[in-house]
């Protein structure tokens, strides 16, 4: 069978397919179809598909830098041998295709680097992992702030290995398998890939003689106490972030965070909407017809509420500044207080022979509820 190196080389445009003013994007797409498509791992066995992948990775590498792009417009194939009209730029140079391929298959990387041997040494710091914590606080905790102490279980680095998973606090040896560099090439082709040491999972390391207390996870189980503040104004569902109080790092790497979930009692008079506040209170008929100054309840105590004379049942007065704080602010809501005018459930014969007599002496212009049913009246037969 013919390779790249005995056969007549295709124009790289042709090989890609696509047109000779196609750009940037337009030839990575291609590449990215063709390379999917003609990939050994896709094609075990097929050395026509393996050729196929050569003949593209070796146009792509062209196409996508510009000053080789360039000389083969200008000069084609003989741009790239020794003595051509390119200048002498000498045969074809493999690329560094490493973060293409490592979006399209998700390994690193392909080409290898200096020297072609094993890939570089990866960083091997690993953040520590985000720990969620609920709080149920009541409703007045959430009006006037709190402190309140919450136990959480984190990891911890064990304090017999300091951390390093070996016994007496000795560093890891390097792993044999990957000389310490956490990968492991396999040569497919034309390509080299890198791929997570199966031996040591990608740590670059081995741990001989685990510590007896931690069994060489380097971590233990801790529980540990936070102390919560919890400010004025928060709502259910507010989190509270509690920076490197999380789970700890592994090899240098950062402590991960705590997440502190609030969860609000319902408070038994109050309905909250905001930083406003509602409620209803009830007032007598007396009250509601002649005014009066009641009293009601706020989160700070007893207030008071003038009622007009003359006030409906259902009426809402406004009381200023009696609602919630207003979170991470000087403000405050409101309190809203609607009124319910109750009706005398037993009266005496004294008392309903008064409301007899005081019924007579009212007009239409105060019975409400009769002109309203008229009105309907008229409209229906109107």
């Amino acid at each position: 069978m013919q390779t790249l190196a005995t056969r007549t080389k295709r124009d790289y445009y042709e090989v890609l397919q696509v047109s000779r003013t196609a750009g940037d994007v337009e030839i990575k797409s291609a590449y990215r179809k063709l390379a999917l498509q003609f990939h050994p791992d896709r094609n075990p066995g097929d050395e026509t598909a393996e050729e196929s992948f050569k003949e593209c990775g070796e146009a792509y590498a062209v196409l996508s830098d510009q000053q080789k792009r360039a000389a083969y417009d200008r000069y084609g194939h003989d741009a790239f041998t020794n003595g051509g009209g390119g200048g002498g730029q000498g045969g074809f140079q493999q690329v560094d295709l490493s973060d293409l391929f490592g979006e399209m298959f998700g390994f690193g990387d392909l080409f290898g680097g200096q020297g072609g041997g094993r890939g570089g040494r990866r960083s091997r710091a690993q953040r520590g992992a985000d720990i969620r914590e609920d709080l149920t606080i009541t409703f007045e905790n959430a009006a006037f702030g709190v402190e309140k102490e919450v136990q959480v279980r984190r990891r911890e680095a064990c304090e017999e290995c300091k951390g390093t998973g070996a016994a007496g606090g000795k560093a890891p040896s390097r792993c044999k398998q990957c000389e310490g560099h956490g990968q492991v090439r396999y040569q497919q082709g034309f390509f080299s890939v890198a791929r997570t040491c199966p031996v040591c999972q990608g740590t670059g390391t081995m741990i001989e003689n685990p510590c007896a207390k931690c069994r060489g996870q380097r971590v233990l189980s801790r529980t540990h106490t936070l102390q919560v503040k919890v400010p004025p104004g928060v709502e259910d569902g507010t989190r509270i972030l509690y920076t490197g109080h999380g789970d700890a790092g592994v090899d240098g790497g950062p402590a991960g965070d705590v997440y502190v979930v609030l969860h609000v009692t319902e408070h038994a008079f109050f309905e909250r909407d905001g930083k406003d506040l509602h409620c209803a209170i009830p007032i007598s008929f007396t009250q509601a017809a002649l005014g009066a100054t009641v009293k009601i309840p706020t989160l700070e105590g007893e207030a008071t509420l003038d009622i007009p004379a003359g006030t409906q049942t259902g009426t809402s007065f406004r009381v200023r500044k009696k609602g919630m704080p207003v979170l991470n602010s000087g403000g405050r809501g409101d309190l809203f207080v609607e009124v319910k005018v109750a009706t005398p459930g037993k009266l005496t014969r004294q008392q309903r022979e008064l409301l007899e007599q005081l019924a007579g002496t009212l007009g239409q212009e105060n019975q409400p509820v009769k002109r309203s049913l008229l009105n309907k009246m008229k409209d229906m037969f109107n």
